[in-house]
């Protein structure tokens, strides 16, 4: 799978040159087999050091390599994936203090987006 498509490589570089903004990340790396979960808001120019959340355990906020991700090789021929059907929508503040409490990215993942979803009550 192709991790970064040209799209989301743009939108990476241009949050990128706004250092210190509250980006929503642009794209979810996971491993398919285990613990890792990568929330990626901004590429430097070098193209390959991504600044988000990185969860391997203890979300942390910091810089990741693209170029180590995509070296991962895991069983059965896998390697770390890119979530197609993420979409962001919280700012990186939000999901990182989310999943501080929460724990993990996933259990985050879970917890905000059931928060963001209308009751059926309407309320």
């Amino acid at each position: 799978m192709i991790l970064l498509t040209d799209g989301l490589r743009e939108r990476l570089l241009a949050n990128g040159l706004e250092r210190g903004a509250d980006h929503v990340p642009v794209v979810k790396f996971f491993n398919p087999l285990g613990e890792g979960v990568w929330l990626a808001t901004e590429l430097d120019a070098d193209g390959d050091t991504l600044f988000g959340l990185a969860d391997l355990g203890d979300p942390e906020l910091g810089s990741f390599s693209l170029e180590e991700l995509t070296s991962i090789h895991l069983p059965f021929g896998m390697g770390i994936e890119r979530d197609i059907l993420f979409t962001g929508d919280f700012s990186l503040s939000v999901w990182a203090e989310a999943a501080r409490e929460a724990g993990s990215i996933r259990a985050a993942e879970r917890i905000l987006y059931r928060a963001a979803r209308p009751r059926r009550d309407g309320t």
